[in-house]
């Protein structure tokens, strides 16, 4: 991962951003010397954001099942016709 100063961010933007689409490779920006942001490709951070998405159905999924609200088939067809028609 390239580690960039802020101050060279403000400074090289244009370059940072052409490096970032070429390579794909996320930048850290840090600040004081603290990390502060990182810089993302969207193509990637939008791919990111659909998987963080169906891992929070999944975990809401497990938490319906350790809180016993599950539905039998039968029981789940009859909710959804309600539904589909």
């Amino acid at each position: 991962m390239k580690v960039e100063l802020v101050t060279t961010l403000k400074r090289q933007a244009t370059r940072i951003l052409a490096d970032l689409h070429e390579s794909k490779e996320p930048v850290l920006i840090t600040e004081y010397g603290q990390p502060s942001a990182y810089l993302v490709d969207v193509e990637d951070f939008e791919f990111m954001q659909n998987r963080l998405r169906i891992l929070e159905g999944v975990a809401r999924g497990e938490t319906a099942i350790l809180e016993n609200r599950t539905l039998s088939q039968t029981e789940a067809k009859e909710s959804m016709s309600k539904w589909l028609k």
